[in-house]
């Protein structure tokens, strides 16, 4: 599978384009999907782009640290609404939850005390929890959006302290060995880009330190390649349940706060949030000394891009803005794939009694199942989702999707067993069209 030659030959102009305004040495982009690459391009020669060569993928990182901290949610070792406190003691700044921090709502400063993390080898958990003093808060949760790096340096050292394992090896136990991305590393690992700053009066290169970053590596540490990362971003579409469940991924991909006043960007648990007319892409941008990355994922057409570039920057644009330009050209031109149709089983049993056409004050609607859930709609046109129910007993179905989320739908039987009603949160269906009650 690729993409349509046209589409394909404007992504890799983009690419070009890029590069050469932006003065990077190297910069390469990709089109993928389900975890394959629709369209991989490059251009510079310092290194020529490779879906195989790694660079460093700074902040994306903190989406892998944000999907080990929903893991162990799930896996009942604490509450999204505790106070960090309870699972990191001895930090001054303990009075803030590790919601607020994955949605960088915490009141926290950008960085932690000391010489600039990103450019100088890290200390320990031990001597990052030292080194802050209570002043790091600098207002009340949720007063706004503040990016805090230091955040997710927090969110690790609560990983490491809960699970009694250092970050990186919970990382590649949890997430990366899973998922089968056996080219992301803590490391360098060759073949690998070299960053650059590229200086502004000559556009000369100066190769920037690689250092560990130590307690603040959940924040940026990580190095990639396009290969892995497509498998990422096919993870942020459609998760894998052996790493979290689609159910969790949504959650994470719900919006936090949102980061300006237009609405065109926001946060979610860990995921940033980027919306492009009427589409909503997620994903994360990062950056270290020498390197800039973004992820954009389309997640109802699973369609993602990926983009790495070794330069502290790009001049007169972003890797954010590549990205977000690739994405969006290969959306308005590809032609959309409708799934393939497939019949649902017939329904047995009890459910066989619910289905069928129900009405509710004057309106039809179709009940069917797809072998596991109920799915209720409107006959004929609607632009609003079905709603789908899981049973959680005999005649009563739990709303999973839609507007009836969370609701209850009970069956009603007359005296004899017959189903006659069914009441879905007080609105009651009847089989019958004049019954308006």
């Amino acid at each position: 599978m690729s993409l349509l030659p046209e589409i394909g030959r404007r992504v890799t102009e983009t690419a070009a384009r890029a590069q050469s305004t932006g003065r990077t040495p190297s910069l390469a982009l990709a089109v993928v999907r389900d975890g394959s690459l629709l369209h991989f391009t490059g251009a510079g020669e310092t290194p020529p782009p490779d879906p195989g060569t790694q660079y460093r993928l700074g902040s994306i990182t903190k989406t892998l640290t944000a999907t080990m901290v929903l893991q162990l949610r799930d896996e009942g070792f604490f509450a999204l609404d505790d106070l960090l406190y309870r699972h990191l003691p001895g930090t001054p700044v303990g009075g803030i939850t590790l919601r607020q921090l994955l949605g960088h709502v915490s009141g926290l400063q950008r960085e932690p005390d000391g010489p600039w993390w990103e450019r100088n080898a890290g200390g320990t958990v031990d001597e990052l929890l030292k080194d802050l003093a209570p002043d790091k808060l600098y207002g009340p949760p949720f007063r706004d959006y503040h990016y805090s790096n230091l955040a997710y340096g927090l969110l690790g050292a609560m990983l490491e302290r809960v699970t009694g394992e250092p970050w990186a090896q919970l990382v590649g136990k949890r997430v990366l060995e899973p998922l089968g991305m056996e080219r992301t590393t803590y490391a360098p690992v060759e073949p690998y880009a070299r960053g650059y700053l590229v200086h502004s009066l000559d556009d000369s290169l100066h190769e920037e330190p690689r250092p560990d970053a130590g307690a603040m590596a959940p924040a940026g540490q990580l190095w990639s390649t396009v290969t892995d990362m497509a498998r990422w971003a096919a993870f942020l579409a459609d998760p894998a349940p052996a790493v979290l469940s689609r159910a969790t991924v949504d959650e994470m991909c719900t919006p936090v706060v949102m980061q300006d006043e237009t609405w065109t960007a926001g946060h979610g648990l860990g995921p940033e949030l980027n919306r492009v007319g009427e589409r909503v892409y997620v994903g994360h941008g990062g950056s270290m000394p020498g390197y800039v990355a973004q992820l954009l994922v389309h997640r109802p057409s699973r369609l993602g891009v990926i983009a790495f570039a070794n330069s502290y920057g790009l001049r007169g644009t972003s890797i954010r803005a590549v990205a977000l330009e690739a994405l969006t050209t290969v959306l308005d031109a590809e032609p959309v794939t409708p799934p393939a149709w497939r019949p649902s089983p017939a329904p047995e049993g009890d459910t066989a009694e619910v289905c069928g056409r129900w009405w509710w004050m004057g309106s039809e609607y179709q009940v069917a199942t797809d072998g596991t859930e109920l799915v209720m709609a409107p006959v004929g046109f609607s632009a609003k989702a079905p709603w789908r129910f899981t049973r959680e007993a005999r005649d009563r179905w739990r709303g999973t999707a839609g507007a009836n989320t969370g609701e209850v739908l009970a069956v009603l039987r007359a005296p004899d067993g017959t189903v006659t009603k069914l009441d879905i949160a007080t609105f009651v269906f009847s089989r019958d069209p004049r019954d308006l009650a």
